[in-house]
């Protein structure tokens, strides 16, 4: 299925959502429970806490969809709730540190659990980018959000978020090539 029909189908589900259709929100669900899940996961670095958060994600979106004015905008409405249940996560557990900071110590502890792509150049090469570059590179291929949907989910300008992708694109390209400096 392309992505323009599955957008509408979205759209659709998300119309029909706000309408209190129970067997909408059961197959929103479905459609989007592992994309969720991998971003929580990408966030956190841990299976139970992705699944924790992605549980608190669907309790939001349930309780909010009717505010949500445009069901377009399902994908990074759905993704800034998972950003900010991650955030609310590392509150919870007692780190008083930032989002970022606390992807750059999962980082720097290099969690092989379920890596993507075992020995995948990409995905190395991706591993070796700062946090922030690597939410952002995920925010645009992984869970294929345009621009506008990442400056959304980010709470950032677009301008900025096409700089940044720019310059992690760049850097992505650099670390590919062995180029490093």
């Amino acid at each position: 299925m392309d992505k323009a029909r599955e957008r509408v189908i979205d759209e659709l589900l998300v119309v029909r959502c706000q309408e209190g259709s129970r067997d909408a929100f059961d197959l929103l669900v479905r459609r989007w429970q592992r994309r969720l899940w991998r971003y929580a996961w990408r966030l956190t670095g841990s299976n139970d806490a992705a699944w924790d958060v992605t549980q608190e994600t669907w309790i939001a979106v349930l309780t909010q969809i009717r505010k949500l004015s445009d069901p377009a905008w399902f994908a990074a409405w759905a993704h800034r709730i998972v950003r900010n249940k991650c955030a609310d996560y590392y509150r919870r557990a007692g780190r008083q540190r930032g989002l970022v900071d606390a992807l750059a110590e999962r980082q720097r502890t290099n969690d092989d659990t379920h890596r993507e792509g075992h020995g995948d150049a990409v995905a190395e090469a991706l591993r070796q980018l700062p946090p922030d570059r690597q939410e952002l590179l995920t925010l645009r291929y992984g869970a294929d959000l345009n621009i506008i949907e990442i400056a959304v989910v980010l709470g950032i300008p677009a301008g900025t978020v096409k700089s940044r992708l720019h310059h992690a694109r760049e850097q992505l390209r650099r670390i590919l090539e062995g180029d490093q400096s």
